[in-house]
């Protein structure tokens, strides 16, 4: 019994403890990285303009055809 409350209180305790190895990282960033995430964040927002022009187009008829119908 003893163990798992030393278990409990040692889990409960990581998650607020600063890890060494999270400080360590280089702060090197690979440009190739960067630039792929750039273009498929542009990707990302064209398709979802693109929605939602396709949406609105199609709101603003059904709105066109209840009112002048």
């Amino acid at each position: 019994m003893k163990n798992l409350a030393n278990a409990v209180k040692e889990k409960l305790a990581s998650k607020y403890k600063v890890s060494d190895s999270s400080q360590n990282n280089s702060s090197r960033t690979d440009i190739n990285v960067l630039l792929n995430r750039v273009k498929l964040d542009r990707k990302e927002e064209i398709r979802k303009k693109f929605y939602f022009s396709a949406a609105a187009s199609t709101g603003l008829i059904l709105f066109g055809l209840v009112i002048f119908s």
